[in-house]
Protein backbone atom coordinates (compact mmCIF):
# COMPACT_ATOMS: atom_id res chain seq x y z
CA UNK A 1 0.00 0.00 0.00
CA UNK A 2 1.22 3.56 -1.13
CA UNK A 3 1.11 6.16 1.70
CA UNK A 4 -1.10 8.22 -0.13
CA UNK A 5 -3.13 5.54 -0.10
CA UNK A 6 -2.47 4.41 3.65
CA UNK A 7 -3.21 8.19 4.70
CA UNK A 8 -6.64 8.19 2.87
CA UNK A 9 -7.89 4.86 4.25
CA UNK A 10 -7.02 6.51 7.85
CA UNK A 11 -9.01 9.71 7.27
CA UNK A 12 -11.92 7.81 5.71
CA UNK A 13 -11.86 5.13 8.07
CA UNK A 14 -11.36 7.27 11.36
CA UNK A 15 -14.29 9.35 10.31
CA UNK A 16 -16.33 6.12 10.13
CA UNK A 17 -15.49 5.06 13.72
CA UNK A 18 -16.30 8.41 14.94
CA UNK A 19 -19.66 8.04 14.48
CA UNK A 20 -20.08 4.97 16.04
CA UNK A 21 -18.81 7.40 19.29
CA UNK A 22 -20.82 10.02 18.59
CA UNK A 23 -18.44 12.45 17.24
CA UNK A 24 -19.38 14.07 13.99
CA UNK A 25 -17.35 11.96 11.20
CA UNK A 26 -15.99 14.83 8.92
CA UNK A 27 -14.66 16.68 12.66
CA UNK A 28 -12.77 13.85 12.39
CA UNK A 29 -11.92 13.11 8.75
CA UNK A 30 -10.34 17.12 9.18
CA UNK A 31 -8.56 15.96 12.74
CA UNK A 32 -7.36 12.34 11.06
CA UNK A 33 -6.31 14.78 8.25
CA UNK A 34 -4.37 17.22 10.31
CA UNK A 35 -2.76 14.80 12.05
CA UNK A 36 -1.39 12.71 9.62
CA UNK A 37 -0.35 15.69 7.60
CA UNK A 38 3.30 16.78 8.09
CA UNK A 39 2.69 20.53 7.81
CA UNK A 40 0.40 22.83 8.81
CA UNK A 41 -2.84 22.97 6.62
CA UNK A 42 -4.77 26.33 5.16
CA UNK A 43 -8.58 26.02 5.08
CA UNK A 44 -8.36 25.68 1.43
CA UNK A 45 -6.16 22.50 1.74
CA UNK A 46 -8.52 20.83 4.21
CA UNK A 47 -11.61 21.42 1.67
CA UNK A 48 -9.61 20.53 -1.22
CA UNK A 49 -8.54 17.20 0.49
CA UNK A 50 -11.76 16.20 2.29
CA UNK A 51 -13.89 17.88 -0.51
CA UNK A 52 -16.13 19.68 1.93
CA UNK A 53 -17.63 23.39 2.06
CA UNK A 54 -15.62 25.98 3.24
CA UNK A 55 -18.20 25.82 5.93
CA UNK A 56 -18.34 22.70 6.83
CA UNK A 57 -14.46 23.35 7.44
CA UNK A 58 -14.35 26.17 9.04
CA UNK A 59 -17.30 25.00 11.56
CA UNK A 60 -14.85 21.96 12.13
CA UNK A 61 -12.01 23.41 12.71
CA UNK A 62 -13.12 25.31 15.13
CA UNK A 63 -14.63 22.70 17.22
CA UNK A 64 -11.39 21.09 16.87
CA UNK A 65 -9.72 24.01 18.73
CA UNK A 66 -12.33 24.21 21.26
CA UNK A 67 -11.98 20.51 22.24
CA UNK A 68 -7.98 21.66 22.65
CA UNK A 69 -6.45 19.29 20.26
CA UNK A 70 -5.99 21.27 17.14
CA UNK A 71 -4.41 24.70 17.14
CA UNK A 72 -3.61 27.60 14.51
CA UNK A 73 -0.26 28.40 13.36
CA UNK A 74 0.60 31.37 11.47
CA UNK A 75 3.22 31.44 8.72
CA UNK A 76 5.16 34.34 8.56
CA UNK A 77 4.15 36.40 4.97
CA UNK A 78 1.03 34.54 4.60
CA UNK A 79 -2.49 35.83 5.75
CA UNK A 80 -4.33 32.75 5.32
CA UNK A 81 -5.14 30.58 9.01
CA UNK A 82 -3.32 27.41 8.94
CA UNK A 83 -4.13 24.74 11.54
CA UNK A 84 -2.01 22.08 13.27
CA UNK A 85 -3.28 18.90 15.44
CA UNK A 86 -1.85 17.90 18.23
CA UNK A 87 0.34 14.50 17.60
CA UNK A 88 0.98 13.35 21.22
CA UNK A 89 -1.28 10.73 21.22
CA UNK A 90 -1.45 10.70 25.40
CA UNK A 91 -2.53 14.43 25.75
CA UNK A 92 -5.40 13.86 22.83
CA UNK A 93 -6.27 10.83 24.96
CA UNK A 94 -6.88 13.00 27.86
CA UNK A 95 -8.11 15.89 25.75
CA UNK A 96 -10.95 14.10 24.25
CA UNK A 97 -11.37 12.32 27.56
CA UNK A 98 -12.13 16.07 29.53
CA UNK A 99 -14.67 16.98 26.61
CA UNK A 100 -16.69 13.79 26.37
CA UNK A 101 -16.55 14.05 30.75
CA UNK A 102 -17.51 17.87 30.69
CA UNK A 103 -19.91 16.98 27.90
CA UNK A 104 -21.66 13.36 28.72
CA UNK A 105 -20.92 12.65 32.04
CA UNK A 106 -21.23 15.77 33.77
CA UNK A 107 -24.95 16.39 32.72
CA UNK A 108 -25.94 13.49 33.29
CA UNK A 109 -24.69 13.60 37.13
CA UNK A 110 -26.08 17.03 37.34
CA UNK A 111 -29.52 15.35 36.07
CA UNK A 112 -30.01 12.36 38.05
CA UNK A 113 -28.97 14.45 41.77
CA UNK A 114 -32.14 16.87 40.57
CA UNK A 115 -34.50 13.51 39.77
CA UNK A 116 -33.19 12.23 43.22
CA UNK A 117 -34.86 15.38 44.51
CA UNK A 118 -38.27 14.75 45.17
CA UNK A 119 -41.21 16.16 47.73
CA UNK A 120 -42.81 13.38 48.00
CA UNK A 121 -40.10 10.96 48.70
CA UNK A 122 -42.18 8.57 51.28
CA UNK A 123 -44.29 6.26 49.08
CA UNK A 124 -42.87 2.74 48.37
CA UNK A 125 -42.94 3.66 44.79
CA UNK A 126 -41.01 6.94 45.28
CA UNK A 127 -38.02 5.32 47.12
CA UNK A 128 -37.89 2.44 44.27
CA UNK A 129 -37.31 5.44 41.81
CA UNK A 130 -35.02 7.40 44.48
CA UNK A 131 -32.65 3.69 44.74
CA UNK A 132 -32.77 3.80 40.92
CA UNK A 133 -31.66 7.04 40.40
CA UNK A 134 -28.86 6.73 43.24
CA UNK A 135 -27.75 3.41 41.40
CA UNK A 136 -27.66 5.46 38.08
CA UNK A 137 -25.59 8.13 40.20
CA UNK A 138 -23.25 5.80 41.87
CA UNK A 139 -22.30 4.11 38.42
CA UNK A 140 -22.05 7.45 36.60
CA UNK A 141 -19.92 8.89 39.51
CA UNK A 142 -17.36 5.65 39.35
CA UNK A 143 -17.03 6.29 35.60
CA UNK A 144 -16.75 9.89 36.10
CA UNK A 145 -13.60 9.20 38.63
CA UNK A 146 -12.34 6.83 35.77
CA UNK A 147 -11.97 9.44 33.29
CA UNK A 148 -10.52 12.28 35.72
CA UNK A 149 -8.28 9.44 36.62
CA UNK A 150 -6.84 8.74 33.10
CA UNK A 151 -7.37 13.03 32.67
CA UNK A 152 -4.54 13.67 35.50
CA UNK A 153 -2.46 10.64 34.90
CA UNK A 154 0.48 10.11 32.42
CA UNK A 155 0.56 7.04 30.18
CA UNK A 156 3.13 4.88 32.25
CA UNK A 157 0.61 5.06 35.51
CA UNK A 158 -2.17 3.91 33.14
CA UNK A 159 -0.74 1.44 31.46
CA UNK A 160 0.13 -0.40 34.69
CA UNK A 161 -3.23 0.36 36.52
CA UNK A 162 -4.57 -1.56 33.34
CA UNK A 163 -1.70 -4.41 33.55
CA UNK A 164 -2.95 -4.93 36.96
CA UNK A 165 -6.56 -5.24 36.76
CA UNK A 166 -5.57 -7.70 33.82
CA UNK A 167 -3.61 -10.05 35.97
Amino acid sequence: MQLSEAKEKYIQTWGTFATNWGINRTMAQVHALLLASGKALSTDEVMEQLEISRGNANMNLRALIDWGIVRKEFIKGDRKEYFVAEKDVWYLFKQITKERRKREIEPVISFLEELRDIDDNDSEEAKEFIKLMNDFSSVTGKINNIMDLAIKSDDHWLVGKITNLLK
